[in-house]
């Protein structure tokens, strides 16, 4: 996939993304799954080898319970 193919394809999956959860009354759980899905499958491949995702030690992780 060339480099404009996957800047298409994450445009796409976001837009979708922020649709779905920008209309959460009109929207199904799944549709939220299938966007979700969408942006995953959007990010894969793009993440350089030398950029590591691992975790900040001592950094907090957010609390479901504000939501």
């Amino acid at each position: 996939m060339t480099t404009e193919e996957q800047i298409s394809k994450m445009k796409k999956a976001i837009a979708q993304a922020i649709k779905v959860m920008g209309d959460r009354f009109g929207s199904t759980e799944q549709d939220v799954e299938r966007a979700i899905q969408e942006l995953k499958a959007s990010m894969q491949g793009t993440v350089e080898p030398s950029l590591s995702m691992k975790p900040v030690p001592g950094a907090a992780t957010p609390s479901p319970q504000g939501v």
